[in-house]
Order: structure tokens, then sequence, then C-alpha cells
């Protein structure tokens, strides 16, 4: 059945419309609450959600994750003394709960478009004697003038409590709203102390980095970064998560994997949805 349309703002999902938007799980979480976290956000740059994980969950996220740790950064952005771990969608499901956790889920469906994206997400061990990170931001690589709403929003999860010693990550509070002024040396740089299973949430736009390890223990941390749904994230998804995996997770985290569109043609596959792909099993289609 055929439809006629105005204008392009009329389409609101492929073109066969055999596919809407659903609600992200962030719906279920009190709107109060979820506003209340909003308005801390763009107050401060940053808002601290604790206690979100359960120890069972951060058992299960650190016996899948710790084998994995096998090779330090390549250069000092990345730590020398400092493992991480790509891909992690494709090698465990216990990290599932970060990506799509109701309360950061509830923050992005107010913050950004309908079908953001997730852009990264990665295990990060800062070991023992690692120096702490350059300050920078998270969407930086988007070369777009400052100051500007954020193009972005990132999570960063303890799986060890975070402490102002062992690497905590330490934040500008306020330097979202930034021109072009660039961190100094003496600019105060303040560690997010937060017990495991908790995760700050902070905007693209605000300057941050690991802190320097200082303990004689690694702190296990992962982050979950996530994106408007019309910008290039910064991990393939769709090219790196085989099609058996992203059938296995949820719908929330699906539509941010790419299997989605921003209405009314980005993210298409031979002119419909990308959906289409899971259904057939194949790489390509004809429609």
């Amino acid at each position: 059945m055929s439809a006629e349309v105005s204008s392009v703002v009329d389409l609101v999902g492929d073109l066969a419309g055999k596919y809407r938007r659903t609600e992200s799980s962030g719906n279920t979480v009190d709107p109060a609450i979820a506003d209340a976290d909003l308005a801390a956000l763009h107050r401060d740059g940053y808002v601290v959600l604790e206690n979100l994980l359960s120890p069972d969950e951060l058992r299960a996220i650190r016996t899948d994750v710790e084998p994995l740790l096998d090779r330090t950064g390549r250069n000092n952005f990345e730590g020398h003394a400092t493992q991480r771990i790509y891909s992690v969608l494709n090698k465990t499901r216990s990290c599932d709960r970060v990506v799509e956790h109701p309360r950061v889920l509830a923050l992005l469906d107010r913050l950004l478009m309908p079908n953001y994206l997730l852009s990264m997400l990665q295990v990060i061990n800062i070991r023992p004697g690692e120096s702490a990170q350059m300050l920078h931001t998270d969407d930086g690589f988007y070369p777009l003038p400052r100051p500007r709403q954020a193009l972005s929003a990132a999570t960063i999860w303890a799986i060890d409590d975070f402490t102002a010693d062992n690497g905590a990550t330490e934040i500008v509070p306020g330097s979202q709203e930034w021109g072009n002024r660039l961190p100094i040396d003496t600019e105060e740089r303040i560690p997010v102390v937060m017990p495991a299973g908790s995760c700050v949430f902070f905007l693209g736009t605000l300057w941050h980095g690991g802190g320097a390890n200082r303990s004689p223990n690694p702190r296990l941390a992962l982050t979950a970064q996530y994106c408007e749904p019309w910008l290039r994230p910064q991990e393939a998804f769709t090219l790196s998560t085989p099609h058996e995996i992203v059938r296995t997770v949820s719908e929330d985290i699906r539509r941010m994997l790419g299997y989605s569109i921003h209405p009314p043609f980005i993210g298409q596959v031979n002119g419909m949805h990308p959906k289409r792909l899971l259904e057939t099993g194949e790489g390509d289609y004809r429609g």
C-alpha cells in the first residue's frame, strides 16, 4: 500500500513502513528521577549514578573480562600501563546491562535525538604506576566549533571502587560550556570517587581524563559512549558485530548498534530498514 508524502519530515521509518521506533527501557524510570539527573548534567556537565549494578553483575563482568586483559596501550593516550578490550559485545553478554541500563537510557532519551547510537564500548583496566591521562573531550573529533550542544554522551562504570589514588576518572566541572579555551596544567582535575557498581555520566563536551594510579591495585572499569543518530560512531558495529549476536541482544542494544533509521534515510540498506538483514540472514538483499 503506497502513501504520498509532502516533505521528507513525513517519513518516520523505512520506506516500506514495516518498522516503527519503539520506546527504550528508559521510560521505566521515574520521570522525576530522570529529570533531576538531567538538571545536574546540564549544570555540571556530569552526574554520578550510584549503585546501579548488583554484586552478582559485577562478579559476572569481572569473571568474563579479566581473562581477556592481555595487552597494554599503544601510546600515552591509551596508557602504557593500561589494558583495554575492544569489541566487547562480541566477547561477553555480561556487559550488556551497562550499555542498556534504564537510568542511562532515560538520560539519553532526553539528551539526544531518537535512535541515538552506541559509539563505543570498551573495558579499561588502569594498572598501578599509570600516569594521568591527558584531558580530552569525547566528541572533540567532530569538527564543529564550540561552545555548542553536546553531540555525544559517555558513561564510565566502576567495576572496582573509584578512589582518588587508583585512577578514578577526573573531570573539570563546567568545562562543557567552554568555547576554544583549553585546560591548563593548573586546572583543577576533580576525581570522580564512587563505589563499584556506579557510573559517571557526562556530556561529550566535558573535559576529562583517566587519573594516575598511585595505589598497589588495578582499577577496572567499562565505558559506553553514545552519539546522535546522524553521526558516524567511533566503532563500526554493523561491520564488527555478527548477525547471530545482533539477533541475541535486546531491542535497545540492537537499535543502538545501527539497526535503526534516522528519518528519513540515514542507516538504510538498499533502500530499506537494516533489520531486514536479520530476517534474510544474508549480507545483501534486493528487498
